[in-house]
This record gives structure tokens, C-alpha cells and sequence, in this order.
């Protein structure tokens, strides 16, 4: 059995939640498990926001984990919460938009990596969509689901608007895609990824 535990953090307002629900959403139409545990209180009121999402070919059992395979930040408080959800296997990334230094960073992880999602978004495509490009990512270094999958649920979950503004589907499609190949490109590098 494989498990596949993510622990994504960021501002309330940042999508964090939605690109959680987004692929768990793939996960199910790709028949496998998931499990998606938001964590919110007052975020919504400039707190932080964390989703906890599980994947699995078999049934997940307990809800909660102590450490992630994947842990995403993206702004410094969110760092500053997810730290311990890191571990000597974990791979931490944040947005590279932000300085970490080092004394910030987790004490343990298997790689540590800074993208450019906020960056990206605001010079190739539109800023709404960086959250999209984190999504991406995600699944490009995880593998937790297929790009068709995440298109498809993406199509899903924001397909009234895309028929309001057909533009924007290339537009968040773009982004996914963009992600997914920075995701891919890190497994081969260190340190900071670059847009590609």
C-alpha cells in the first residue's frame, strides 16, 4: 500500500483549501483513496489556513499524522506552523517570494525547495492563479494523482466560471501545467526551482 500524506499551508484567502479540495476531488475520479481535513478558524480573518490531505490505493486509516511526505507554505507564518509536520523524509517547500532564512527552516527534511509560484503567476500568467502553479507542483513531485486527473477536477470544481470566461480555463490550465513541470524539474535539482 502506498500513503501519501500533504500537509499544505498559507494565508487565509490563499486557496489553500481549495486546491486541497481540488485534489481530492482528482483522487476519487482516479479511484483512489483520499482524505482531506481543512484546518481553519479565523483564517478567513488574515490567520493561517492548513489542509491536511491523505492519498492511498487501499483505505486510509486514521485521519490525523504526525509527519507529511510533502509540506507547503506559503508565506512565512505558514512555515512558522508547519514545521513540525517536517521529517527527515519530508519535502518542504515554499514560495520562494519570501527569504527563509536558515534558522527558519525545518530541522529536518529531505529537501528543501523554493519556487516561484507567487512570481510566476504575476508575470506569465494572472496573480489569482498561483495557487493553481502550487497545485501543480505538488502533483508533479508527488505523483499523488495524474495532470488529467487534477485537469479534470479543476474543470469540476470551477467549470461555471470557465463558461462565464472561457479564458480563464487555458489560463488555469496554463498554471497547472506550469506547476506540474516545476514540480518534475526539482526531483532533479537543489535548492531553488526556476519558472519554466
Amino acid at each position: 500500500m502506498t500513503l501519501t500524506r500533504i500537509a499544505l499551508a498559507g494565508e487565509g484567502g490563499q486557496g489553500v483549501q481549495s486546491i486541497a479540495e481540488i485534489m481530492a476531488e482528482a483522487a476519487y475520479d482516479n479511484d483512489q483513496q483520499a482524505l482531506y481535513i481543512p484546518n481553519f478558524g479565523l483564517e478567513q480573518r488574515g490567520g493561517v489556513s492548513i489542509a491536511f490531505i491523505q492519498f492511498s490505493d487501499a483505505r486510509i486509516g486514521a485521519p490525523k499524522f504526525q509527519k507529511a511526505d510533502v509540506v507547503v507554505a506559503l508565506s512565512e507564518r505558514a512555515v512558522a506552523r508547519t514545521l513540525g509536520y517536517s521529517g527527515p523524509e519530508t519535502i518542504f517547500v515554499y514560495d520562494s517570494g519570501f527569504s527563509l532564512a536558515a534558522d527558519k527552516k525545518p530541522q529536518e527534511a529531505k529537501k528543501i525547495i523554493g519556487i516561484p509560484a507567487v512570481e510566476t503567476a504575476s508575470k506569465q500568467l494572472h496573480p489569482r492563479v498561483f495557487n493553481i502553479i502550487i497545485m501543480g507542483f505538488v502533483i508533479g513531485v508527488s505523483k499523488v494523482v495524474s495532470l488529467e486527473a487534477a485537469q479534470r477536477a479543476l474543470e469540476n470544481k470551477l467549470g461555471y466560471k470557465f463558461e462565464k470566461d472561457p479564458a480563464l480555463r487555458d489560463l488555469n490550465f496554463r498554471a497547472l501545467d506550469i506547476g506540474y513541470k516545476m514540480g518534475e524539474q526539482s526531483l532533479q535539482e537543489e535548492g531553488v526551482v526556476h519558472s519554466v
